[in-house]
């Protein structure tokens, strides 16, 4: 086994020595982004759940109030408008974070927007005319997150 000296000139030394001082330095900025990336992300997270408690508080306002008190005519036609105001506030907490619902309202489906789930015969509407929508779509900025789903007629 032969070991094998190697000699640095002056020059080859101290540009060796200014390179591993810059890597050093990046190393250490590299390493402060992460962290604070790191805090982002976890301030990120505590803001969601957050705002998640928030509308598990009103769903278990309203299932309290349905389990201790009789159903009245007055209490079902509430019912509706509380469900709703939960989902706004499922919607607003999304759009907070960029995800938005897909508003269409074409007639046929956009194959780039929209996901077929079933047909149902129709004489009376041309073939692939949307009947109903079973699921709304939704983006992520430009993306798309969750396609529409839809459902479209056949006429045979």
């Amino acid at each position: 086994m032969s070991t094998q000296i190697f000699k640095l000139s002056q020059e080859q030394r101290d540009r060796l020595l200014q390179e591993i001082g810059n890597l050093l330095k990046e190393r250490g900025v590299l390493q402060q982004s992460v962290r604070e990336q790191q805090v982002k992300a976890t301030t990120a997270s505590e803001e969601l759940f957050l705002e998640l408690l928030e509308v598990v508080d009103t769903l278990e306002f309203l299932l309290n109030y349905v389990a201790n008190h009789e159903p009245s005519p007055q209490s079902w036609e509430r019912l509706p408008k509380s469900l709703a105001s939960i989902e706004k506030k499922l919607l607003m907490i999304l759009e907070r974070r960029q995800v938005n619902s897909i508003e269409f309202s074409a007639t046929q489906p956009d194959f780039t927007l929209c996901r077929v789930v079933d047909r149902e015969v129709r004489s009376d509407l041309e073939n692939q005319t949307i009947t109903k929508v079973v699921r709304r779509g939704f983006r992520l900025g430009n993306k798309l997150l969750r396609p529409i789903e839809v459902i479209t007629s056949k006429t045979e």
